[in-house]
């Protein structure tokens, strides 16, 4: 049952614009952003700026980040965009694609597009689900995906991005191997556009020592994303 919201006051429309201020803040400012440097940001007295804040993860529109020293945007923020701007259906030869894939290396493997800057999910593997959607939206530097994503914007510098360069380098893949979970990891496989620019990719989750050792894995995913870029770009 939906929680009985109160109605407006006269000053809530500002208090409502205040906390669009905070989200589109640590969008722009990234993950880890604290309080302090909100409200000197905006311009908000301190006070005001931690109870919006508490407000926006109550709410689950931001969340705390693991070192309780800053915020990132919340499973709310990555809901909204994926109702605003729903991604495409795959097209059943694409769809025939990615079930010959999934048959042969029997992991999680998930087809997504890079569309402004967000990774726009097209297929996550039913059978291996994605294991957190949200965080993928929220910190992507985190996943094979999202290294892969920020790379073909032109990011670098941090130590994840350097190492998915070298990766890209020498594997034609980004990946990430046992950082969020010990025994697990995933990799990226770019598809390419016209231009011969990663608009997508096609990805495994699965094992850690299939990451680390990924021939097998990039015998399979390689052919399939060379399959699928005129299905989807």
């Amino acid at each position: 049952m939906m929680r009985e919201q109160p109605a407006l006051a006269a000053r809530q429309p500002g208090a409502v614009h205040s906390a669009l201020a905070v989200l589109e803040a640590v969008a722009q400012l990234g993950a880890g952003v604290s309080a302090q440097r909100l409200s000197a940001e905006l311009g908000l007295p301190r006070a005001t700026t931690y109870r919006l804040v508490n407000l926006l993860v109550e709410d689950e529109y931001l969340v705390r980040t693991p070192d309780l020293a800053g915020f990132a945007l919340g499973a709310k923020v990555a809901q909204l965009a994926a109702v605003v701007a729903p991604p495409a259906r795959l097209s059943s030869a694409a769809r025939a694609v990615l079930a010959e894939v999934r048959s042969a290396l029997r992991g999680g493997v998930h087809v997504a597009l890079f569309v402004d800057g967000r990774i726009a999910v097209l297929d996550a593997d039913p059978d291996f689900p994605l294991s957190d959607e949200a965080r993928l939206a929220r910190e992507p530097a985190r996943y094979a995906l999202g290294r892969l994503m920020l790379l073909s914007e032109g990011d670098a510098g941090t130590p994840e991005l350097e190492r998915a360069r070298d990766d890209l380098a020498r594997w034609g893949a980004t990946r990430q191997s046992g950082e969020l979970v010990a025994a697990s990891g995933c990799l990226a496989v770019p598809i390419l556009d016209a231009s011969g620019l990663a608009a997508g990719a096609v990805a495994f989750s699965g094992p850690r020592h299939r990451v680390d050792e990924p021939g097998d894995v990039l015998s399979a995913l390689r052919p399939a994303a060379d399959a699928l870029a005129p299905l989807m770009v």
